[in-house]
């Protein structure tokens, strides 16, 4: 790399959107993963700043105000403050949370699209956009849904397909509807400020594939992960499309231009360009210049995202910035992928998720305790699974039985043998084969260790943490000092020796996981600083006093796991429902015009280069027909065929992939995402008519 290494760290961490509380996996995905990395840093003594806030604009806030019959600012007041709380629980340290709503911001970002509007970074366009007339407002690309044109889901919003991940606009739906009454919008004609992405494809495949900027080398492609690079690859391979910056909406901060009332910056104009905001409020307060971490050449930006917002921070962001001029583009976008949850995806509206908030009521001592398995099961390169049962047994099998018994027997028997003080080290010749070997993993450890977290592997991180205890204990359970005091006091004395240079070690080296543990063991041992470099084989001083140390972590029982599990779908958390509206209503002849059978599914394979497809063979008892479906997400070929299901036999056909398709399969959408076939009852043959 040509750059020299960076003097400042500028980490930022995801947004959270203000209209619903923090569950596990916000956490997992970009919080915990930021969190260790940063406690890492700043255990080294890098300058280092980590910064988040609220973003409290968007479709999805005013969405929710509107459905609830409150204004927006009560919304985002509310779970601000819920927000924090969740983070400050799991002791999630962020050196300043921020808040797009406030007028600091607004500022900012519009200063910010004025500098790109005097470069002539946008393109101005007066474009047919959805109307809706019962609601009487433009609709922004979140309050439009309707059936995707690529795969075929039928919850697909005016911005993208969430089933396969396909950026669309609003007039690409197929029958949209208005979320907000249900009613089919009308076109009229809006002015929009568009980003022309496509303009910026050349640098961003330099900057992506290559890592270089402006012919440089910039960072390390290599270190970047696969699915990340994948994602951005694909978007520019498919070609940048414009995407407008502005929305016609009353919540958000508005277009600072003559003639635009009623307009807003798009949120994800708005949202990025917080992480600048919260950086000068932080600078303000501690007499610092924000350009330093932002506009420094030896600067380093991190992004920490889940993998639902890799295009905006790896290719709309970065456009922003450099369109702009003068700013550090990131040099990594360590995207976490998605946490599930006892076999199912997390669900806010089916209230399939467990949050940080009651997570804390019941275990108000359990920081450390979720921290340490959402490390372990962190879903950094492909999607995880939480379970109650495997959070007991990771508790009790390793916090516990390992980690807690361990140094709780150090203490015990170094207060039994010596009154509570650390024992002499011992002289070099007396040390045995088995004493050199833990000693030389002590010295190994903080190198291994933050190696890893530099690279982005905290469960392996974690692991490795972990196997300093376990190398303790096994050492203490082998060596045996309990039978040696009476007959070899000065080898008893080494063993404790040593032992108590473990538990010193994870002090400082479980830090990053379990910050609320290691300053216990620092307090009990005599430890101060607890600097990663102070992470030494003879770190705790021989005639250390040691101090008293409760039960680290109580055990789990099956009832409390009994309890949590049942908690899952039931009432309480965030129960907003997102259900479509009504549709507008129809007479009974229109009802007629439908010509709904009963069809066997004779044949299924998938699309060939569409993963979201299958081609079904369908027997209608009228004939046997061809149907495209976009259900390879949810069912394989081999779970379809044989299939009796509902289908509309007098849609008219169109061509999916090349493939003319001659009907409709009637599939429900349940509110977590999934999809389940509308099957007639028992007893019905193909060609029977559904009335």
């Amino acid at each position: 790399m040509s750059k020299s290494a960076p003097k400042r760290r500028m980490i930022t961490s995801a947004l959270p959107y203000a209209n619903g509380p923090i569950h596990l996996g916000h956490i997992a995905g970009a919080y915990l993963p930021a969190d260790i990395h940063v406690r890492h840093l700043r255990s080294t003594g890098e300058d280092v700043l980590w910064i988040c806030g609220s973003d409290e604009h968007g479709a999805a806030i005013t969405l929710r105000a509107k459905k609830e019959g409150i204004p927006p600012r009560e919304i985002v007041d509310l779970y601000h403050e819920e927000m924090q709380k969740a983070f400050t629980g799991l002791d999630i340290s962020f050196d300043h949370y921020s808040r797009t709503s406030s007028p600091k911001h607004h500022q900012v970002a519009q200063e910010f699209f004025l500098n790109l509007m005097e470069k002539g970074g946008f393109e101005v366009k007066t474009e047919e956009q959805f109307f809706d007339e019962k609601a009487q407002q433009f609709l922004a690309d979140r309050y439009i849904q309707g059936t995707c044109p690529s795969c075929g889901h039928d919850g697909a919003y005016g911005d993208q397909c969430e089933k396969c991940g396909k950026t669309l606009s609003p007039t690409e739906l197929v029958n949209p509807k208005s979320t907000l009454s249900g009613s089919t919008p009308v076109l009229k004609p809006t002015t929009l400020w568009y980003l022309p992405m496509g303009r910026h494809e050349s640098w961003l495949r330099e900057y992506i594939v290559e890592g270089k900027l402006d012919g440089q080398p910039h960072h390390d492609p290599k270190t970047w992960k696969a699915h990340v690079l994948g994602q951005c690859r694909s978007w520019i391979e498919g070609g940048l499309e414009s995407r407008a910056m502005t929305r016609d909406l009353d919540w958000g901060v508005p277009v600072p231009v003559e003639g635009a009332e009623g307009k807003v910056l798009y949120v994800w104009l708005d949202a990025p360009i917080g992480y600048i905001t919260a950086t000068m409020e932080w600078c303000e307060a501690h007499g610092q210049d924000w350009k330093d971490w932002w506009q420094d050449p030896n600067a380093e930006l991190l992004h920490f995202i889940g993998k639902d917002n890799i295009v905006f921070h790896c290719i709309i962001f970065p456009i922003l910035l450099k369109e702009h001029g003068g700013y550090n583009l990131p040099t990594n976008v360590p995207a976490n992928e998605f946490m599930n949850l006892e076999g199912d995806k997390i669900s806010t509206s089916r209230n399939w998720a467990v949050w940080v908030t009651e997570y804390l009521e019941d275990f108000p001592e359990g920081s450390d305790a979720m921290r340490y398995v959402l490390t372990a099961i962190m879903p950094e390169q492909k999607d995880s699974e939480f379970t109650w049962s495997d959070f007991r047994d990771k508790v009790n099998n390793e916090l516990a039985d390992v980690l807690g018994n361990f140094v709780n027997r150090v203490l015990v028997l170094t207060k039994k043998y010596y009154g509570g003080e650390v024992p002499t080290a011992p002289a070099q010749e007396d040390l045995t084969d088995t004493d050199r070997a833990l000693l030389e993993a002590l010295a190994a450890a903080p190198g291994k260790i933050g190696g890893l977290i530099q690279r982005h592997r905290y469960k392996e991180a974690q692991l490795e943490a972990m196997n300093v205890a376990r190398l303790g204990n096994k050492y203490l359970t082998e060596q045996e000092p309990w039978k040696l005091q009476k007959t070899d006091p000065e080898r008893t004395a080494t063993i404790m020796h040593l032992t108590c240079q473990v538990v010193g070690n994870c002090a400082v080296l479980l830090e990053p996981f379990l910050p609320q543990t290691a300053a216990k063991l620092a307090a009990a041992f005599g430890l101060t600083d607890g600097r990663w470099a102070d992470a030494q084989p003879d770190m705790v001083q021989a005639g250390t006093t040691l101090g008293e140390l409760p039960i680290l972590f109580a055990k789990i029982d099956d009832d409390t796991v009994a309890a949590q599990v049942a908690k899952l779908g039931q009432k309480g958390g965030d129960t907003t429902r997102e259900i479509m509206p009504a549709k507008d209503e129809i007479t009974f002849d229109d009802f007629t015009k439908l010509d709904l059978r009963v069809g066997t599914v004779l044949e299924c394979e998938k699309v060939p280069k569409a993963d979201k497809l299958l081609k079904l063979t369908v027997d209608t008892g009228l004939d046997t027909r061809t149907v495209v479906s976009g259900i390879a997400e949810h069912f394989k070929p081999e779970d379809v065929v044989g299939r009796q299901v509902t289908l509309l036999v007098n849609l008219a056909p169109r061509k999916l992939r090349g493939i003319e398709s001659q009907g409709m399969v009637l599939m429900a959408s349940t509110d977590d995402g999934g999809l389940r076939f509308v099957s007639p009852e028992e007893g019905v043959q193909p060609g029977d008519v559904i009335s």
